[in-house]
């Protein structure tokens, strides 16, 4: 406890007569020598515990007497006057200085949190050492009030410990699942076993499958689907769904779930998903709602989906609010891996160019954040790449070079997500195009793919890099004329000042109290940034206006 006196004779005379008094006495009644009688009433003014305290204080400073801790019955505060602070705790049972010290018993471990000062003891138990175990926490928080009197204003400063108990449980969840090239174009040929092992082993006579496609997949490819489980002796049960992102909400969820109830999916049996990027975060909701999980096996068949939602572990619909009205993206969604993925590139044969080119914005992604032997196969041969249709002829594509930016593609996301599937680490650089995309793909009529709006947020955030003196304006240039080549947009009307501005408050809430927003500061190496104003956001969108975009119309 501190004391602020005021300046007025008659308090400094009784705290001068406290000192000499408590050399014979620790009473706490007003001192019994010859003072005057306004020095008395300062003192009889005093409140009971802060006379307690200015005796206990004086004492333990002259060496005469020392503070006591008094036990008390579990449940009850416990406080103690030391050196003019109060200490006030509650402990829910006793404890004797005979006991061991946590750090002495066996098997016991102790953590310490930054954060909050608390300290947790971590005692496990017999019959589940490694996952169950008993805890006490022991924490301390500091309270200051303050009290006026007509001769003095007190201040006190009381630390506030409590100790509880209860019992943590810790499980961690083993992750594993194979990302499967499969030999171009063969993937749907009876002759290759792969699509019908992905789906488990069953019992000698379970006969039936279940799969989730695409439309426009079941259109093209549902034929040979089908003949191909038909050619193993397969009954082939199937949810079709519109795969557009219009049609990425919770009640195409509900549909999946709806035919798996009546096709009466068991609880190991991988189903499969067969389509792109929105399908497949559509099933993956489903998978992971059913029965509270169950395996199913990705089958991309867009470039899009092949480099980046059929390798990472997050699914995920967009949701609107009935609350605001508002339609926010991928709002409701779940981290559930699936039990493994198979690639066919032979499937983006039966892309138009457009789609191709939307792929390649995420593609571009990778390169500007990650790799600069990426971005120099894209800026060679990502236009020739686009009229191959990633197949091999003459199209003047050298060989292996599509399989290569595939490959390159995938083990770079790979390799950011691995370490970090639950985004724990909230920097990341493959979230680059992903602050001012979402919002342009949500704009009511606007015709944007989400490949496309990365890609434009990546040439903003390209700009923006430049103005901070992070890149030079060749680069900007360079990044702009490779992005043209893949016939991919770098802007959008719909990118003005409050958009964009708009977007940086969102990736607050998104990313935890900070915009994390991802710059590159060269080609293939990147950072994150948290302090983008409305004023930089203007300028940058200035520059844009030097450069003749592929403007995706209005």
């Amino acid at each position: 406890m501190t004391i602020k006196t005021i300046t007025k004779k008659s308090s400094e005379l009784a705290l001068a007569s406290i000192r000499e008094d408590t050399a014979k006495t620790v009473a706490t009644e007003a001192p019994t020598t010859g003072l005057p009688k306004s020095v008395l009433a300062v003192w009889a003014s005093l409140d009971p515990e802060v006379r307690a305290a200015l005796v206990a204080a004086e004492t333990d400073t002259t060496g005469n007497a020392a503070p006591t801790t008094k036990s008390t019955p579990s449940g009850e505060s416990l406080s103690q006057t030391r050196n003019g602070s109060s200490v006030s705790s509650f402990t829910s049972s006793s404890t004797t200085s005979d006991d061991p010290k946590p750090e002495e018993q066996e098997g016991i471990m102790i953590e310490d949190c930054p954060e909050s000062g608390t300290q947790i003891v971590m005692k496990p138990l017999e019959r589940a050492p490694n996952n169950v175990f008993e805890i006490s926490k022991t924490s301390s928080r500091e309270q200051t009030t303050t009290r006026k009197t007509s001769a003095s204003t007190i201040t006190t400063k009381t630390t506030i410990m409590t100790h509880t108990k209860g019992w943590r449980n810790v499980f961690s969840l083993p992750i594993s699942y194979d990302v499967n090239m499969v030999t171009n174009g063969t993937l749907l040929d009876p002759e290759n076993p792969q699509l019908l092992e992905a789906t488990g082993a069953h019992v000698e006579g379970y006969n039936r499958r279940f799969a989730v496609i695409d439309d426009a997949v079941d259109a093209i490819y549902g034929d040979k689907i089908r003949n191909y489980f038909k050619a193993k002796g397969i009954e082939l049960s199937t949810c079709i769904l519109k795969g557009g992102e219009p049609d990425k909400r919770p009640a195409a969820v509900d549909k999946v779930l709806d035919v798996m109830c009546a096709y009466k999916l068991r609880r190991r049996e991988p189903f499969l998903a067969i389509g792109g990027g929105v399908l497949l975060d559509i099933a993956g909701m489903a998978a992971c709602m059913y029965r509270r999980g169950v395996p199913f096996v990705r089958v991309p068949t867009t470039l899009l989906s092949i480099v980046d939602a059929s390798v990472g572990v997050k699914n995920g619909v967009d949701y609107c609010c009935a609350v605001t009205d508002e339609t926010y993206k991928n709002r409701v969604g779940s981290f559930y891996a699936p039990s493994s993925c198979l690639l066919d590139t032979a499937f983006i044969a039966s892309q138009d160019d457009r789609n191709i080119s939307n792929g390649f914005g995420e593609i571009m992604k990778l390169a500007l954040v990650r790799s600069s032997d990426l971005f120099e196969l894209l800026e060679t041969h990502g236009c020739a790449l686009i009229g191959s249709k990633f197949v091999a002829d003459d199209s003047g594509v050298p060989d292996g070079v599509s399989q290569r930016v595939i490959d390159l593609s995938i083990q770079i996301m790979l390799e950011e997500l691995g370490p970090n599937l639950w985004e724990q680490k909230l920097e990341r650089c493959v979230d680059y195009g992903h602050t001012f995309s979402k919002l342009l793909e949500m704009v009511p009529g606007a015709d944007i793919m989400h490949g496309e709006a990365v890609n434009i947020d990546g040439f903003f955030c390209c700009v923006l890099s430049y103005l901070r003196g992070y890149i030079k304006m060749e680069i900007v240039e360079r990044v702009f004329a490779c992005m043209t080549k893949l016939s991919l947009p770098t802007d959008s009307p719909y990118l003005d000042s409050k958009l964009s501005w708009q977007s940086c408050k969102d990736a607050v809430e998104h990313r935890h109290g900070e915009q994390r927003i991802p710059l590159i500061t060269d080609i293939g190496e990147s950072i994150c940034v948290s302090d983008i104003t409305p004023e930089e956001l203007g300028r940058a969108l200035e520059v844009m206006k030097k450069f003749e975009h592929k403007n995706l119309g209005k």
